[in-house]
């Protein structure tokens, strides 16, 4: 069925406020969750309140924390998290981040210690918002390790997603935003969830063996997500592991670090201004004069059209607002259990999908 988003931000809001978080808190948390459903990544949005609720109960993620920075090195920046909401630490980050850039002309900010992140794109799109130029390096902690490295059958690193946000004057920004898995692991559960099969070769169950079905990837043992590429996202996931883990002291995906039994996540994010190098007006000349280049190729299929990284999530983020999210049975009542379990009113929960 198709809910309205602010029907959703409605009961996900209330259900982070009686689970323990600040109204202001739970507005961001329960903003970027919706917004995912909203641009299409629906492994990023309402799908998580169970887990973020389960989370603050057993205090994994730890309610009303903010950045704290623990390094200032002028254009080097580092905060701790201290287990806060990684959509509250981040915002709080990259907003030190962007201010610290047009004092330097760039910065490089390490995030270390905090729970989920979210839709990382959704941390390139602030940065294009202010102007600027973003990379962002992701990984997790022990917890998250799902994704067997090249050649091997089982799980060794984390989902290590990269993001990249590109400001293009007269348009909308390029917003990069892929996983170095084939899948990420919340569209396993989205297809678990929608009873559907997995898309094939993207991931093994727990004896090494390929499958398309989501209950053998969770199964015991649990299986593994393969790498995009073969050898070519096996590679960029270790680099993550590095520049997001070990460089921040957030510690890499491995089951022996301080932070293996719970879902921790570190960042690294780089920022630039577009005139650090040459000139502002130069960049916008040619990322400009690029972008139309590429999307003026001759569409392989009739009617189709070249899009951009970030277009296809606008086009389904308009979809969406206007006819609704939609959502399966088994999210939605996952959903409504959440609210429920931290006492929420029964006419909020049974209020959404009608």
């Amino acid at each position: 069925m198709r809910v309205d988003y602010r029907d959703l931000r409605t009961v996900i809001e209330s259900t982070f406020i009686h689970a323990g978080s600040a109204p202001g808190e739970a507005e961001i948390v329960a903003g970027h969750l919706v917004e995912a459903n909203l641009v299409g990544h629906d492994s990023h949005g309402a799908i998580r309140t169970a887990n973020y609720t389960d989370w603050l109960r057993t205090g994994t993620v730890k309610a009303n924390r903010h950045a704290r920075v623990v390094h200032d090195g002028g254009a080097m920046i580092c905060v701790e998290g201290e287990g806060g909401f990684g959509q509250v630490i981040a915002r709080e980050a990259m907003e030190l981040g962007i201010n610290r850039v047009f004092e330097t002309g760039l910065a490089v900010l390490g995030i270390r210690d905090c729970g989920h992140l979210g839709r990382i794109g959704a941390w390139a799109e602030m940065a294009a918002e202010a102007g600027l130029v973003s990379i962002h390096f992701v990984n997790t902690s022990g917890l998250g390790i799902l994704v067997a490295p090249f050649g091997g059958s089982d799980r060794r690193l984390s989902a290590n997603p990269i993001a990249a946000g590109v400001p293009i004057p007269g348009r909308t920004p390029v917003i990069l935003d892929i996983a170095t898995s084939t899948i990420a692991e919340g569209k396993i559960q989205v297809a678990r969830n929608k009873g559907q099969w997995l898309p094939e070769g993207s991931v093994l169950d727990g004896h090494g063996t390929p499958t398309r079905d989501a209950e053998r990837f969770y199964g015991d043992p649990p299986g593994a997500i393969l790498p995009f590429g073969g050898h070519k996202g096996s590679g960029l996931s270790f680099l993550c592991e590095v520049l997001a883990g070990s460089l921040t002291g957030g510690f890499s995906s491995h089951p022996d670090n301080p932070t293996a039994g719970w879902l921790v996540n570190n960042m690294l994010t780089i920022l630039l201004e577009p005139g650090c190098f040459s000139s502002a007006d130069a960049y916008a000349e040619d990322v400009s004069r690029l972008a139309r280049w590429v999307t003026g190729s001759p569409p392989a299929e009739p009617g189709g059209a070249v899009l951009l990284p970030g277009d296809a999530e606008r086009q389904t983020k308009a979809d969406r607002l206007d006819r609704g999210i939609p959502i399966d049975a088994n999210t939605l009542e996952q959903v409504r259990a959440a609210a429920a379990s931290v006492n929420v009113p029964r006419a909020v929960v049974d209020g959404l999908g009608g």
